[in-house]
């Protein structure tokens, strides 16, 4: 998978956080050099995706969170607590 958008979703069962953790791994090395809009909107049309067939979990959400928050700054770190929430209440 090179990004988000050519994640084909084979496996049906969910994931567990650390498959899901080396997934964002990947595509954040895969975004690297690309603008935070072009990440943020694809962060959250992969997680709606996921939380709409079932295979990514609120708990996943909060691991996903907790990784990657610590390396934005406050006001990124913001954006990304507010799609979280968003996430979450579907």
């Amino acid at each position: 998978m090179k990004d988000f958008a050519s994640y084909q979703g084979n496996n049906p069962a969910p994931k567990d956080n650390a498959e899901w953790m080396n997934e964002a791994k990947k595509l954040a090395d895969s975004f690297h050099g690309k603008g935070e809009g072009e990440l943020m909107k694809a962060i959250y049309d992969r997680a709606v995706e996921g939380k709409r067939n079932g295979t990514l979990t609120n708990e996943q959400i909060d691991a996903f969170y907790a990784q990657f928050s610590m390396m934005l700054d406050g006001a990124k770190r913001k954006k990304l607590q507010k799609i979280v929430e968003q996430l979450k209440r579907m």
